[in-house]
């Protein structure tokens, strides 16, 4: 049943478990924690990855990469047996299951064990990628169009409030361990991944439980099905050839998402290596991020309704290119608290409106909401990849992130213009851009 209030909160507490892990892992501790251990006296910034040698920062990003490329190529064999079983939501558990372990598991990295360490990262992201795609899938089910912005942004804001919960606790040991006898410096972060871990397997429990579990078939499976999975995105893109703007939407999103998603994943490793800030502030400034974007996030649903979902995206990536710009010139600490706010009220926000966007351009009554899903997230992930790679490659080749900050400013710059055309036919775009 749509709509009911019961399974909304629970679809919402699924952001709220694993979301710790964007936070803590991507965005705050670790970054933080790999950048300083990595960094040594003897090899400066250069790390042996099975006998290969690498820009510490460089590696984590292509790492990052290959974890979004392998989902890139999975999600659609997934989504596909996924709709022919009936079972997304055996999906959602088996890769939050993944994920959480994994994070678990980083409680043993040091720079010893470097290359487990990076694996237990790589499972990590493709656990948290999977698990978020099944459940952005169940949007259309368990909410009518009208109410999707405001369901999607209700998902972020839980997310944000339990990761920020978390990342309190975490932070309490990295800043005062002497409070609980902690001698080892390693532990409080190694301690960190082991609580995300928990966190994430614990609460995501609750969307387990509530969620609509489907209509199981236990049909043997061939390779029909499988290949069906590759067959739907065709198939979606074929009707894309139909529905002008959401085609024009869909190239605009690959292109932002390059930029938002790349800044997401980088801006602690930028922050630690050209800045030197430190664990300490770094948790800091993520923290007043995390709390900011959960404003982000509901004033930017208040004003697509208002104004419509493509002009507000408009303007947050004109936003987005000034973020990218400032940061190439940034010198102090001070400067990077305020580009932090920034991100943070721009953060949530376009992320929220792009997918409930998305979700409205769906055709009604789609039984197959896990495959339209796919083609969006493979879209999103592919655009990840590139940026990841792009922006690891620039730091490597030129020695300097600035250069790799700087060059996202283009992606944003093509997502801006293709969704300004967009807007050049009013009549069309007027059906499609506002919320109400």
């Amino acid at each position: 049943m749509q709509n009911n209030k019961a399974t909304i909160k629970a679809w919402a507490m699924f952001d709220w478990s694993n979301s710790a892990y964007n936070l803590v892992i991507t965005s705050t501790i670790f970054p933080a924690y790999y950048t300083i251990i990595t960094t040594t006296q003897e090899h400066g910034d250069k790390v042996s990855f099975f006998g290969r040698i690498f820009t510490n920062t460089a590696l984590s990003n292509y790492a990052l990469s290959v974890a979004y490329l392998v989902m890139a190529l999975l999600l659609p064999v997934l989504s596909s047996i996924a709709d022919f079983r009936g079972n997304k939501k055996i999906f959602m558990k088996v890769f939050t299951y993944l994920g959480s372990i994994s994070c678990a598991g980083l409680f043993f990295f040091k720079l010893e064990t470097l290359e487990f360490g990076i694996i237990c990262f790589v499972l990590a992201a493709i656990g948290y990628i999977g698990g978020v795609m099944f459940n952005n899938s169940y949007l259309p089910e368990i909410a009518t169009p009208d109410q999707q912005d405001r369901v999607s942004a209700k998902g972020f804001a839980y997310g944000y409030i339990g990761s920020v919960l978390l990342q309190i606790i975490c932070f309490i040991f990295v800043l005062k361990p002497e409070f609980f006898g902690i001698t080892d410096a390693s532990f409080p972060a190694r301690l960190s991944f082991l609580l995300v871990g928990i966190w994430w397997i614990s609460f995501a429990q609750i969307p387990f439980s509530k969620l609509p579990s489907g209509s199981p078939n236990y049909n043997k499976l061939n390779k029909a099905v499988v290949k069906n999975g590759f067959q739907e995105l065709v198939k979606v893109w074929h009707q894309l050839k139909e529905m002008a703007l959401l085609k024009r939407f869909l190239l605009a999103f690959f292109f932002y998402s390059m930029g938002v998603q790349t800044i997401m994943l980088v801006a602690a490793g930028f922050g630690e290596k050209v800045l030197k800030l430190g664990t300490s502030k770094l948790i800091a400034i993520i923290l007043i991020i995390q709390l900011v974007a959960i404003l982000g996030a509901l004033i930017m649903s208040f004003f697509a309704k208002k104004y419509g979902n493509i002009q507000v995206i408009i303007a947050v990536l004109m936003v987005w290119i000034g973020v990218c710009i400032a940061a190439y010139f940034i010198q102090n600490e001070f400067q990077f608290y305020a580009i932090a706010a920034v991100v943070g009220l721009i953060m949530g926000g376009i992320q929220s409106i792009s997918r409930s966007t998305y979700s409205k351009f769906l055709p009604e009554n789609t039984p197959d909401t896990a495959s339209f899903f796919s083609f969006y997230d493979v879209t999103e992930k592919i655009a990840i990849v590139i940026g990841l790679f792009s922006f690891a490659y620039i730091e490597e080749f030129t020695g300097s992130m600035r250069n790799s900050a700087i060059s996202l400013a283009g992606f944003f710059m093509i997502g801006l213009l293709v969704l300004i055309s967009m807007l050049m036919n009013k009549t069309e775009s007027s059906a499609y851009v506002r919320s109400e």
